[in-house]
């Protein structure tokens, strides 16, 4: 362990909605990281099921922010960072949602990655893990922005770190000089994009965001499922209606506030436009998440924001 991870501060903010079966598995994976957190915070967000109860007779040692209201997963990310970042001045807040797990040594492994890149001269905002769904074999190595998402090349595979222009929030490890010159996510956002956003601001200030892929943490976007359709493999995860309204609604504010050229705009309409094809061949539900679709990209064109309630949404 480097002298320069001993010194810094670092505290991990995990958002929970009713997490009482899964909290146990991933409280245990932080309290075991070979770099000792300084506080553990769980976002409780409004849960409905005992996990607060679960958290404070299982561990009491974890700081718990107890929200009256599921606020999403960008509320619950605004309050964890308000309290590290804002409040108690962490050096830095690792981000994680209840069902990761990181492996033992994934804390540590960021750190390394920071002191090496730190060295180089970088100025890192934000660093990831090589997140993974163990249960289907696949990985999010993080996206790059070229007027348009795009994966990696596969040569960054074999790289130590890589940089990339947006990750997921779960296992980020944020700078807090990051997060008060960018802001705290945005709360009208409620759930999805929420993290991409908050890259592209991240930035649009100057900051490199980097995946240090020998850190590893084991997470999954919801429930995948491996699919084969005449003769060709798909992982595919099915999510409600209404997380489809989210899903397009900030994607294409975001797009369209920030980006003012076609080039932009036009890429994110192909990329809906290829999620709702496969939507058709893979999902179900298949005419309500698409009318949910499309009832986001009108509210995100009008930037209409803050939380919609539909039927069966938590």
């Amino acid at each position: 362990m480097t002298l320069m991870s001993k010194a810094l501060s670092i505290a991990a903010v995990t958002v929970a909605y009713e997490g009482e079966r899964l909290l146990g598995r991933h409280l245990n994976a932080l309290l075991g990281q070979t770099r000792p957190l300084d506080e553990i915070v769980i976002v409780n967000n409004g849960s409905r099921d005992q996990a607060l109860q679960f958290l404070q007779s299982n561990f009491p040692m974890v700081t718990v922010i107890d929200l009256v209201t599921n606020t999403g997963i960008a509320g619950g990310l605004s309050a964890g960072l308000s309290y590290a970042a804002l409040q108690k001045r962490y050096d830095w807040i690792w981000t994680l949602d209840q069902d990761s797990v990181p492996e033992a040594d994934s804390l540590e492994r960021l750190l390394e990655g920071l002191t090496v890149l730190g060295a180089s001269g970088h100025r890192i905002g934000l660093l990831a893990p090589l997140c993974v769904c163990s249960e289907v074999g696949v990985s999010y190595p993080g996206l790059l922005w070229r007027n348009g998402w795009r994966l990696p090349p596969p040569e960054a595979k074999d790289l130590p770190t890589s940089f990339v222009d947006a990750t997921i929030s779960s296992g980020s490890l944020i700078c807090r000089e990051a997060v008060e010159r960018a802001g705290l996510p945005r709360v009208d956002f409620f759930m999805d994009f929420v993290d991409l956003e908050y890259c592209l601001r991240l930035r649009r200030l100057g900051y490199e965001i980097a995946v240090v892929r020998s850190s590893v943490l084991d997470h999954a976007l919801g429930k995948p499922r491996k699919l084969r359709i005449l003769g060709h493999s798909a992982v595919w995860t099915d999510h409600a209606p209404w997380r489809y309204y989210y899903m397009a609604r900030n994607e294409v504010y975001t797009i369209w506030n920030y980006y003012p050229n076609w080039g932009p705009k036009y890429s994110v309409v192909r990329r809906l436009f290829h999620c709702a094809s496969r939507l058709l061949l893979y999902g179900k539900n298949k005419t309500a998440c698409l009318k949910m679709m499309f009832l986001g990209v009108v509210d995100g064109r009008k930037g209409r924001l803050g939380v919609r309630f539909f039927e069966g949404a938590k």
